[in-house]
């Protein structure tokens, strides 16, 4: 099989993906809330799963789950209500966060630990309930993507995007937890944690409106 016909399909995904995973949204505001609230590990094992429920749309974008999702009312509505409850939920939780005393802030994100598995979830979760995402990875495989495409170039297209997603997070949790520029930001961490709550939470809104 000559690969070389699909380089300017791969390249145009790519840049579309790259536009979107960058783009604010539940993911991002997220692995904002757990870099500075429970550290680099935390945020880069979210990011870990955010990445990993990508695999997920492809998937069911590949086997046309997507397009059923997408078309039919009934389900559509209940996998928003789902995402937009999940993210009330975080958004609650940020919400609530306290002030700590200014010898303390070095401890902030200690005292906020999450297991491994927790954070992988919540990345997971975040972006699997993300119907931003579904419409998306429909377009992409029913717009994008040829139909005479190969379903394991299509396959590679969706682990390139997963690869590609956990390791935007991942850098972004790693410039969000250098040094002083961490401790800065921890001086004001539960005000930045009640913003990012405030944000997941209108989005919950703005998914249960659409």
């Amino acid at each position: 099989m000559d690969l070389s016909q699909y380089y300017a399909e791969f390249l145009t995904i790519a840049l579309v993906h790259f536009l979107a995973v960058a783009s604010p949204g539940p993911d991002f505001a997220v692995i904002v809330k757990q870099s500075l609230t429970r550290g680099r590990r935390t945020a880069i094992i979210t990011s870990l799963g955010v990445g990993t429920a990508i695999l997920l749309h492809v998937t069911y974008s590949l086997i046309g789950i997507g397009l059923l999702i997408s078309q039919n009312p009934m389900y559509f509505t209940v996998l928003s209500y789902i995402a937009a409850a999940y993210l009330f939920y975080i958004g609650m939780q940020g919400l609530r966060a306290k002030a700590s005393h200014k010898d303390d802030n070095v401890k902030f994100a200690h005292k906020q630990e999450q297991s491994s598995g927790k954070a992988f979830l919540t990345g997971f979760l975040v972006n699997g309930l993300n119907v931003k995402a579904t419409l998306f990875f429909v377009s992409l495989f029913s717009l994008i993507i040829s139909a005479q495409t190969p379903t394991s170039v299509q396959a590679f297209y969706g682990g390139y995007m997963a690869i590609a997603t956990a390791a935007w997070f991942s850098f972004l949790s790693v410039m969000l937890t250098i040094g002083k520029f961490r401790e800065k930001l921890l001086q004001k961490a539960h005000v930045i944690d009640r913003f990012m709550g405030i944000v997941l939470i209108a989005l919950a809104i703005k998914i249960v409106l659409i």
